[in-house]
């Protein structure tokens, strides 16, 4: 009961932060490549499993999560982000334990592509000088640790660079998270608990000589470089709680088939809230499927919705021991609807050594 109410107590002081935000200021975040989740397995519930994500794409959910990586564990996930558009995500990460009582360690890379972008100006506004390539690039370093055998939590500081043609924009981050595991003696992980801060950093702005031009003095007898100053922005920063539940059908030791039901709030500072309800079914912890529906204010309605993505997400995954009690192998592949656009596609490769 103790640990329960510490952590009612942290989920209200949590909530009081996030919504001391002022609504008013929705749309006016920058850096909105943070909201996005870049991974092939969680993103297949569209990131409800914040109570129950595991290993290194906990770095975009819930960094408490990293705690239960056992040994060594790599990903790479390949996303058409919204697909029509020529965009497309690029992420790499590992996780490292460092023992029992040592933690865990991980870092992920996440390169964003843009394709070529014509180059245009107020004279030749149809292009024909050629393209430009923005490189936005985020660098994720990671720890979390097992501080019970129900209490787990980490922390993420994450650099964010966005440059476009002669301008650049830096920034960094931090996530915070915690991750609460119960149930009865047959089986002590069938109830899950989550919290994740995320987002919380500096103030960024764009600078450089893109934002220069040749101007006339104020004397008017001789031009000068004229530097222009941007407006800075916030990072958008939001709060996560979840939970999660597993039914365990067939013997518990060989746990057979598993259903899990996740729900999911999150409350943005500078966007709409959401609500989202996940399942995921699995067969001998080998293939997995699993869905689920991110729904916010007036997502249903086309004339109003702010967002492109419509709130369906599904996603499977296969994972095959190389040799008995030895490395695994992971393919793992989601899809999230959009209107416009063809919807989302990442497909991702994992091993755990």
């Amino acid at each position: 009961m103790t640990k329960l109410l510490k952590l009612f107590v942290a989920v209200m002081l949590l909530s009081a932060i996030v919504y001391g935000g002022n609504k008013d200021r929705q749309g006016e975040a920058g850096a909105s490549e943070l909201l996005i989740n870049p991974w092939a397995q969680s993103s297949g519930w569209d990131g409800i499993n914040t109570a129950c994500v595991r290993g290194v794409e906990a770095l975009n959910l819930n960094v408490a999560g990293l705690a239960f990586t056992k040994r060594t564990e790599l990903v790479f996930a390949h996303t058409e982000w919204l697909s029509g558009t020529g965009i497309s995500f690029n992420t790499f990460g590992f996780s490292q334990s460092l023992g029992k009582s040592g933690g865990v360690i991980g870092a992920d890379v996440m390169s964003i592509d843009f394709g070529d972008i014509p180059i245009t100006t107020t004279s030749l506004p149809e292009g024909g000088l050629g393209n430009y390539h923005p490189q936005f690039i985020n660098i994720a370093l990671a720890y979390s640790k097992e501080f019970s055998n129900s209490i787990y939590g980490g922390i993420v500081v994450r650099g964010i660079s966005e440059a476009i043609s002669s301008t650049t924009a830096a920034g960094i981050g931090v996530d915070a998270g915690i991750q609460y595991v119960t149930g009865p003696k047959t089986n002590p992980t069938q109830i899950k608990f989550g919290i994740a801060l995320r987002n919380i950093g500096t103030r960024m702005h764009y600078g450089g000589d893109g934002l220069s031009f040749r101007g006339q003095s104020p004397q008017g007898d001789y031009t000068m470089t004229v530097e222009q100053r941007s407006q800075g922005y916030e990072l958008p920063s939001l709060l996560n709680i979840g939970g999660s539940y597993d039914f365990i059908f067939g013997a518990q030791s060989q746990k057979l088939h598993r259903l899990t039901v996740a729900a999911n709030f999150c409350s943005h500072s500078f966007s709409q809230d959401q609500v989202g309800l996940g399942l995921e079914y699995s067969f001998k912890e080998m293939l997995m499927v699993r869905g689920g529906y991110n729904y916010q204010n007036n997502l249903t309605d086309a004339a109003t919705r702010v967002t492109a993505l419509t709130g369906i997400s599904g996603g499977v995954s296969f994972l095959m021991p190389l040799k008995q009690n030895g490395p695994k192998l992971g393919i793992d592949y989601s899809y999230r609807s959009s209107n416009p656009f063809k919807g989302t596609h990442s497909l991702g490769l994992r091993i755990t050594l």
